[in-house]
């Protein structure tokens, strides 16, 4: 789609008139015009208001000219996993599991490789084919090749260290030592608890990214625990294949 198609959709599916929009994004009526007639775009200042406002990335308001990728983990990038800026603006760099509310979460270019392995096998790569492949492209990456740069000198490593040893002193039965914790977006892990009274409730934001990890019971059997927590509270879950039958353990406030 050209540009100017893509403004009148996303436009008229908000169900917003020509004025209405040109008020929220502090344009004329005419600009608002002159645009879904293709005769201009929009400057980068509002193409961010734009991309803000429809929750969507300036890429697709463009008319997706070039395809995206993190430059993290190199993750085809589709505007539902873009990761964020602290004021919750796109940043289009880089997915959710790798930067979240304007935080890198990863500095370990071999935990990342290990995290990335178990989707590729999905996918039909063997462990050595997944290896291999990101021991080659990910170092070429823009983070990795500007990682000192960028980087935050290992405060987002202390903090998850920290965290682990918070949760590990809970002293969960059955739930064996946590040793890491992967960045993990909500929708993906929000799981819906049955209440007492049979009503269901979830506590987490679909589009927020979390730490946790998935963990074997010592107790045997296919039930998991489940470890979800950010800088407000630790949640302790278990669950069945596929998360089937959650039981909520744990929810602790930091």
């Amino acid at each position: 789609m050209n540009t100017k198609d893509v403004l009148y959709e996303l436009r008229t599916k908000n169900k917003l008139s020509q004025d209405e929009l040109a008020e929220k994004i502090f344009v004329t009526r005419q600009a608002v015009s002159r645009w879904e007639n293709g005769e201009t775009v929009p400057n980068t200042e509002t193409l961010k208001l734009l991309s803000k406002l429809y929750n969507v990335s300036i890429n697709t308001l463009l008319g997706s000219p070039h395809r995206l990728i993190c430059q993290c983990c190199g993750m085809p990038l589709e505007d539902e996993i873009i990761g964020r800026n602290k004021d919750g603006s796109m940043n289009e760099n880089y997915c959710k599991w790798c930067y979240a509310d304007g935080t890198y979460t990863y500095s370990d270019l071999d935990e990342l490789i290990d995290v990335c392995i178990p989707q590729m096998v999905k996918e039909g790569f063997t462990e050595d084919q997944a290896r291999n492949y990101l021991r080659e492209t990910l170092p070429n990456l823009d983070y990795w090749k500007r990682y000192e740069e960028l980087s935050d000198s290992g405060q987002f490593e202390e903090f998850k260290k920290k965290l682990i040893g918070e949760i590990n002193d809970l002293h969960i039965d059955g739930m064996p030592r946590v040793e890491k914790l992967n960045a993990l977006v909500g929708r993906f892990v929000n799981l819906e608890y049955r209440l007492p009274n049979g009503e269901t409730v979830k506590f987490l934001d679909d589009q927020t990214t979390y730490l946790g990890n998935q963990l074997e019971s010592e107790f045997g059997g296919d039930r998991c625990f489940g470890v979800l927590a950010n800088m407000d509270f630790i949640l302790i879950s278990t669950y069945g294949p596929e998360g089937r039958n959650p039981e909520l353990v744990l929810y602790k406030k930091r």
